[in-house]
């Protein structure tokens, strides 16, 4: 099981780094916006994805300026139009996530949203936010003998793409301290 999970893993893992590169780079772009002003970057994690949350601000490498979008009482903490959101969902039609996205969108809030995009959907978080990145977890990954599916590792490929964000708002950031000296 574990052979067959690491290569389906790891073909997703690839297919966001083949198909989502520009995508990455244009995200990482407009979050710096927020650290190399005076804005914050406000992450959510829906359930489980709220690890990235945690990543984010308490791990041995914390993103500069990274605070949870959520306060203490689950409500959507007051922003300014210099912050930016970074916001983690299973699918692009999960609809708190959608909520909270045009909230923000409506108050002129700038957002990227990471979800597994759902084709043919009405509508989506990637209609929402101005940018948004496929992490390309549709299903479980591994198949058992009944035909049913298990193994939905979101929060891997979450933190994938979250590192991948982060990796290059740093290259960003150390661009434009450059320029400055």
């Amino acid at each position: 099981m574990m052979k067959i999970f690491t290569t389906q893993l790891i073909g997703h893992l690839n297919r966001i780094q083949d198909q989502e590169e520009m995508n990455i780079e244009d995200s990482a772009r407009l979050l710096a916006q927020a650290l190399i002003g005076e804005g914050k970057l406000y992450i959510y994690g829906y359930k489980e994805l709220h690890g990235v949350v945690l990543e984010a601000m308490a791990s041995s490498e914390p993103l500069e300026k990274a605070e949870a979008l959520l306060d203490e009482n689950g409500q959507v903490k007051e922003l300014s139009q210099e912050d930016r959101v970074l916001l983690f969902t299973y699918r692009s039609t999960d609809e708190e996530a959608m909520s909270i996205a045009k909230a923000l969108s409506d108050q002129g809030i700038q957002l990227v949203g990471v979800s597994a995009l759902i084709k043919n959907a009405e509508s989506g978080l990637d209609s929402i936010t101005d940018l948004h990145i496929d992490a390309k977890l549709r299903q479980p990954l591994i198949p058992d003998e009944d035909g049913e599916r298990y193994g939905f590792p979101a929060l891997m490929t979450s933190l994938y793409v979250f590192y991948a964000l982060s990796f290059t708002i740093k290259e960003i950031l150390h661009e434009y301290e450059d320029e400055l000296l």
